[in-house]
């Protein structure tokens, strides 16, 4: 997260495309975590229904924008001239550090012998 922080005045594609990425790894932790492994056509989907559903309703707005960022990072990727604003940006990065945090303290909760070495930049 913090190479995201550290350009989000320079480039929100960018931005937004690190901060998809640090969500998309820390759900795969999850994932893992729960002793699943996503191995079909749509793993990036796979994700974002795994790690809804495990954090249930109280993280529904976050969830629910990890499957929008999802949606779009594939039309980043693999469409020309789609536009981005500041403000998804700014907000993408705000949701992964909610939903990073949320993870960690999840798996934390399940397993407290598991420790992490990475801190959730604010």
């Amino acid at each position: 997260m913090g190479e995201a922080s550290k350009i989000r005045n320079i480039s929100e594609r960018g931005t937004y495309l690190l901060a998809y990425g640090a969500m998309l790894k820390t759900g795969r932790a999850l994932v893992l975590f729960l002793g699943y492994v996503p191995d079909d056509g749509a793993q990036h989907r796979t994700v974002t229904e795994i790690v809804a559903a495990c954090l249930g309703e109280k993280f529904n707005k976050v969830t629910s924008h990890f499957e929008r960022m999802r949606r779009k990072r594939n039309d980043l990727t693999y469409e020309a001239g789609i536009l981005l604003s500041g403000s998804e940006a700014e907000e993408a990065l705000s949701d992964a550090k909610k939903l990073i945090s949320e993870i960690s303290n999840h798996i934390k909760t399940k397993d407290p012998q598991l420790r992490f070495d990475f801190e959730v930049e604010s």
